[in-house]
């Protein structure tokens, strides 16, 4: 059992952990807010749609549907399929984190995202049961929500003051590469979720309405499932 003390070091650690790469995650959020401001949703709506969902992708893929006054159910749909990756998340942190409490998992599921789950990983990965985990992961999670809530406000109170000649999104998206790199060379079951995701979205890039997002990444993430799982299998075979 960790000390109150050990336990702020930890956390200390993992907020410390964050700021690197915490510009490329507000730079994906200044271009979400500015995205958000510029539809139809009036101020308020967009403060809740940005609280409620706090998944960027997700934001950019339901946004262009709710504008749209598409169904609801439609809208719903599309950002469930988008953010499919989250149960390869859910997947790998069920056991560290197993001892949590309910109440304690639920709220740290809804702040985990891509790159503290990669941050974590990175760390963890040789030490699953290490004793500092949880405050360490609490520490990531909570600065990357501050940073990427604090990007998304200022840029729905820009709004279309922004030019895209800033080039966020590449901002973002680098970012996201420099974190998923060394992760995948450490995971090979990221690596083939990856891998297979990428094949398959170059032939259904040409389905109408963006399908060819969902199709891949769902195709990614089932590859990536049974990758575990036979390694699972393999290894228990094995002993």
């Amino acid at each position: 059992m960790l000390s109150r003390d050990e336990q702020r070091k930890a956390f200390k650690a993992g907020a410390k952990e964050m700021l690197s790469p915490i510009l490329g995650i507000a730079a994906w959020g200044l271009v979400t807010g500015v995205a958000i401001a510029q539809s139809t949703l009036t101020t308020w709506q967009a403060v809740v749609f940005c609280v409620l969902s706090f998944a960027g992708s997700a934001q950019l893929a339901a946004l262009p549907l709710i504008v749209a006054f598409a169904p609801i159910s439609i809208a719903v749909l599309t950002a469930l399929v988008v953010n499919l990756r989250f149960v390869i998340y859910s997947a790998a942190l069920a056991r560290p984190l197993a001892h949590l409490t309910f109440r304690h998992r639920l709220w740290l599921s809804y702040l985990v995202g891509d790159v503290p789950f990669a941050l974590y990983t990175r760390r963890f990965s040789h030490e699953p049961h290490s004793p500092i985990r949880v405050a360490y992961l609490t520490g990531i999670v909570v600065t990357n929500y501050l940073g990427w809530q604090t990007s998304i406000l200022v840029g729905l109170a820009l709004g279309a003051s922004v030019p895209r000649e800033w080039g966020l999104e590449l901002a973002g998206t680098l970012a996201l590469l420099a974190i998923l790199i060394p992760m995948i060379e450490r995971n090979r079951h990221t690596a083939v979720g990856v891998l297979v995701t990428a094949v398959v979205a170059v032939p259904s890039n040409v389905l109408p309405l963006h399908l060819g997002v969902l199709v891949s990444i769902a195709c990614g993430v089932v590859a990536a499932l049974l990758s575990d799982t036979w390694s699972f299998r393999g290894h228990r075979a094995s002993v």
